[in-house]
């Protein structure tokens, strides 16, 4: 389960173009790859380089890390093509840690990650969905 940061939020958040270029490229995404880039993003925030970098600093580390799970969802479905491995945004919803303040209740969060946990052995893989419904990264 994840949040949704889809490749449109990297083209405004991601000031660097070669990091955009790393993770836009589906077909060359690999565990060192990811790796690399969590390493930097690191680096930079241990150096106060984030504004620097261009990184959006309120955000960047929420940013990259739901960046780089959505990512490796796809990772590991190339790793692992007999298993269905996805990603799923649960949407905003109404429980504790969001101070019951989400749009959807719990039930209806719900619906996604359990039709993926049902999903069977010919259904999609290395995919993003929110909700019930198959979107982009």
């Amino acid at each position: 389960m994840t949040s949704g940061v889809p490749m449109w939020w990297l083209e405004w958040n991601i000031k660097d173009e070669k990091l955009k270029k790393v993770l836009s490229n589906i077909d060359g995404l690999t565990e060192e790859v990811l790796d690399e880039v969590v390493n930097g993003f690191l680096r930079d925030a241990k150096d106060n380089l984030l504004e620097e970098k261009g990184w959006d600093e309120p955000f960047s580390a929420y940013i990259v890390s739901k960046t780089v799970i959505n990512a490796y969802t796809r990772v590991l479905a190339k790793m692992y093509p007999s298993f269905r491995i996805n990603s799923v945004n649960p949407g905003f919803t109404k429980t504790v840690m969001t101070h019951y303040q989400g749009i959807y209740t719990p039930d209806e969060a719900a619906r996604g990650p359990v039709r993926l946990a049902l999903i069977p052995d010919e259904g999609p893989s290395g995919r993003f969905f929110f909700q019930t419904e198959e979107t982009n990264f």
